[in-house]
């Protein structure tokens, strides 16, 4: 099995965040590899990387940073593959990661989610996907359905729900 997601953090300690993007992934059977690199502590790893993902069949890439987060713009300069940035929430509430990673210049985009957004992330990875994969494409529709599934449900559960002053 290849994978066709690459998920990078740039501190093993981001895991915690990044599992639920791992978790996602899984549920989808979209086959990822997770890596730690740092944009400062090991900047030509980072480039060569970014330079050799889509050779060996990379088709998107998660990158996860905090601080400074330059992980995921030092990566999509040095490819032509997607890149999602994850803001890793640090000393400013996550801020301070979220204003680097959407504050990339022309030609260098990152689509970004919100602070500690893993799983949205994998999510939107996976609606890539989907454009040209149809079995990917189905268990995403089947996981949105889900979705409403889950809000019909709490709906139907809220109604038990009395007080003396509720009118539904």
């Amino acid at each position: 099995m290849k994978p066709i997601v690459s998920i990078i953090m740039g501190s093993t300690s981001d895991l915690p965040v990044m599992e639920k993007a791992c978790k996602f992934l899984d549920e989808m059977q979209v086959p990822f590899e997770v890596n730690a690199l740092s944009a400062h502590r090991t900047p030509e790893a980072v480039e060569e990387f970014a330079r050799n993902a889509k050779g060996r069949g990379i088709c998107v890439i998660i990158a996860a940073a905090g601080m400074a987060a330059a992980l995921p713009g030092v990566i999509a300069a040095s490819t032509t593959l997607p890149v999602i940035g994850v803001p890793i929430k640090g000393m400013l509430d996550g801020l301070d990661s979220m204003l680097s990673i959407i504050q990339m210049p022309p030609g260098i985009p990152v689509a970004t989610v919100g602070v500690n957004g893993a799983q949205n992330a994998a999510i939107l990875a996976v609606e890539m996907l989907a454009l040209s994969d149809e079995a990917i494409a189905q268990r995403l529709a089947d996981y949105k359905v889900g979705l409403k599934d889950k809000i019909v449900k709490a709906n139907k559960e809220l109604a038990d729900v009395k007080y003396q002053f509720k009118t539904n």
